[in-house]
């Protein structure tokens, strides 16, 4: 049986990195902002079908439906505003 891989960080770091980000912007309005930007998630797996479940379970708590690219590749996202949180799948190197 297949198994997946979530490539995430440290939720705790994250968090307070986005929170000194806000202050710093918040504090320091001359500097400019880009009009868009996203932060990603992604899940390893060989099969795509279990790709596909590493995408569903880290959607899941977002509320999102996952999305099939075609050719293996799955996608879910959130926006907040102008930012959004993907949740992405790729297959590997030997199968694109």
């Amino acid at each position: 049986m297949s198994t997946y891989e979530i490539r995430s960080g440290d939720r705790a770091a994250f968090i307070a990195g986005l929170r000194e980000l806000a202050d710093f912007l918040t504090a320091n309005p001359s500097v400019l902002v880009p009009r868009n930007a996203s932060f990603g998630v992604f899940i390893d797996a060989a099969d795509s079908t279990v790709r596909q479940e590493g995408v569903e379970h880290v959607a899941a708590p977002l509320g999102v439906p996952v999305e099939d690219l075609g050719q293996g590749y799955y996608d879910a996202r959130r926006t907040f505003g102008p930012i959004a949180y993907s949740v992405v799948a790729i297959p590997p190197k030997e199968q694109q």
